[in-house]
C-alpha cells in the first residue's frame, strides 16, 4: 500500500514467520505509523480519518437495521416504526444511520472543498481526486436509495421523480427506468431492488476507499504550501502526530454528530417521510436530501427535461476534470490571489445553489438558479484555465519547514526552532 519502505523488525519467531509469508504487519506500519506526513498539515486533513470512521458506522448500523427491515412495499414503513419502538436502541441505530448519512456529507464537502482550495487535485495526484470522485458519485447513490427505504411520501415520490428523470437518458434511459421499477410504476419490485442496491453500495465504496488510501501512500499528503517534501525535516512520522490529531478531530466530530442524534434527530429529515407511501397523493413540494439540494437546483435551472439531467450529471463529472482545467503551476490558493476570490465566489454559489434547491422552481427562484448554474460550470471551464494563464502568485516559502518556523530558521531533534532553550531554573 505504501511506496515507503517499511521499518517494522518482527521480534519473536511466530511474528518473523508469518511476516515472511504475510507482510500485513509490515505493510500497516509504513502506511499509518513510520509513513512520513507533511509537518505543516491542518485540520482540514483530518477528515479523511473522519470519513473512514464514518464510513464504518454506517456500514455497521447499516448492517445493524437490515436485520429488522423488510424490504416490501406494504412492510417496509412498518418496520422502521417497529425498529423506532421495539426494537433494543432500535431508535439510536436507526437515528444514527439517517443522521450519519448527513454527517458524512458534511465530512466529504469540506474535504472535497479542501482539496479544491489547496490544489489536491494536481498531479502526480490526479488518480487519487479520481477515486475521490467515484467515491462520491457512489456515495450519492447510496444516500439516494436509502432515502427511499422508509417508505414514507418523501420517499415514494422522490424516487418516482428520479426514476421518471433517468427516463430522459437518450436510448437506455426506458431500460434503466424499467430495471429499477420491476414493472410498470414504483412499487414493490423497486424497494427489493433499492434495498439490495443499499445493501451492496456500502462495501464497493469500502474497495474503492482501499484504492484512494493505497494512491495517496503512493504519492504522499499535499499540503498548505503544495510545496513537496524535500528533506526529512519536512515531515514527521504518521504516528503519532499525525494520529493524534485525526483522534481528536474524530472525537470532536463525534461530540457535533451526538448533538442531531440526541437533540435534533429530525431536524435534517422531512415531516412528510413519517405518513405511509401513498400514490394517490402528490406531496405539496418535492424534495430530496439536503446534501442534494445544489444539483437538484441544476435540474430545474433548465426547462427542457434532457438538458436538466445533462447538466446535473455533468455538475459532479466536471469536478474530475479539474486537474486538466487548472491551468495554474502553483496548487495553494494561499498564494493565489486572484483564484481565492474566485473560490470564494464558487463557494458562495454552491451554497446559493443548495438554498434555492429547497425553494419552489417559479419566479426570482428560477432565475437565480440559472445564474448560478451559469456561474458553477464557468469556475470550471472559464476561471480555471484563464486565472492560472494571467495570474501571478505569491512567492512560495523555500520549503515546508521554511513555512512553519520562518525563513533561515532550523529545527532541532526536539522539534523546536534551533537555538530555543528552555527557562533557565531560579533553584539553587
Amino acid at each position: 500500500m505504501s511506496a515507503h519502505a517499511t521499518t517494522y523488525v518482527p521480534k519473536s519467531r511466530i511474528a518473523k514467520w508469518f511476516e515472511a509469508r504475510l507482510p500485513i504487519v509490515g505493510l500497516v506500519h509504513s502506511s499509518f505509523i513510520a509513513f512520513p506526513v507533511p509537518r505543516n498539515l491542518n485540520y482540514f486533513w483530518t477528515f479523511g480519518a473522519i470519513l473512514i470512521v464514518m464510513l464504518g458506522s454506517q456500514i455497521i448500523t447499516g448492517v445493524w437495521l437490515a436485520m429488522h427491515y423488510q424490504p416490501s412495499a406494504t412492510e417496509a414503513f412498518n418496520s422502521v416504526e417497529h425498529i423506532m419502538r421495539d426494537v433494543n436502541y432500535g431508535w439510536l441505530l436507526r437515528y444514527m444511520h439517517a443522521n450519519g448519512a448527513s454527517m458524512f456529507f458534511i465530512a466529504v464537502y469540506v474535504h472535497m472543498f479542501r482539496n479544491l482550495y489547496y490544489g489536491s487535485y494536481k498531479a502526480p495526484r490526479e488518480v487519487l481526486y479520481i477515486l475521490g470522485v467515484i467515491i462520491y458519485l457512489l456515495m450519492m447513490a447510496t444516500a439516494f436509495l436509502g432515502y427511499t427505504l422508509p417508505w414514507g411520501q418523501m420517499s415514494f415520490w422522490g424516487a418516482t421523480v428520479i426514476t421518471n428523470i433517468l427516463a430522459a437518458i437518450p436510448i437506455v434511459g426506458d431500460t434503466i427506468q424499467s430495471l429499477l421499477w420491476g414493472g410498470y410504476s414504483v412499487g414493490n419490485p423497486t424497494i427489493n431492488r433499492f434495498f439490495s442496491l443499499h445493501y451492496l453500495l456500502p462495501f464497493m465504496i469500502a474497495g474503492v476507499v482501499v484504492l484512494h488510501v493505497w494512491a495517496l501512500h503512493v504519492t504522499g499528503q499535499n499540503n498548505p504550501t503544495g510545496i513537496p517534501i524535500k528533506t526529512g525535516k519536512d515531515a514527521v512520522p504518521f504516528t503519532p502526530y499525525a494520529t493524534i490529531k485525526d483522534v481528536f478531530a474524530v472525537v470532536v466530530f463525534f461530540a457535533f454528530f451526538a448533538y442531531w442524534i440526541f437533540l435534533q434527530p429530525n431536524y435534517l429529515g422531512h415531516a412528510d417521510n413519517y405518513i405511509p407511501a401513498n400514490p394517490a397523493v402528490t406531496p405539496a413540494h418535492i424534495v430530496p436530501e439536503w446534501y442534494f439540494l445544489p444539483f437538484y437546483a441544476i435540474l430545474r435551472a433548465v426547462p427542457d427535461k434532457l438538458g436538466g439531467v445533462v447538466l446535473m450529471f455533468g455538475a459532479v463529472i466536471i469536478l474530475a476534470l479539474a486537474p486538466w482545467l487548472d491551468t495554474s503551476r502553483v496548487r495553494s490558493a494561499n498564494y493565489r490571489p486572484i483564484y481565492r476570490q474566485f473560490f470564494w465566489l464558487f463557494i458562495f454559489c454552491c451554497f446559493l445553489l443548495g438554498w434555492l434547491g429547497s425553494k419552489p422552481p417559479e419566479g426570482g427562484y428560477v432565475l437565480a438558479s440559472r445564474i448560478a448554474t451559469v456561474y458553477y460550470f464557468a469556475h470550471f471551464l472559464i476561471v480555471m484555465p484563464l486565472v492560472g494563464l494571467f495570474e501571478t502568485p505569491k512567492p512560495l516559502p523555500g520549503s515546508i519547514l521554511e513555512s512553519v518556523t520562518g525563513p533561515g530558521k532550523q529545527v532541532g531533534s526536539s522539534g523546536l526552532p534551533a537555538g530555543a532553550a528552555a527557562a533557565p531554573s531560579t533553584k539553587g
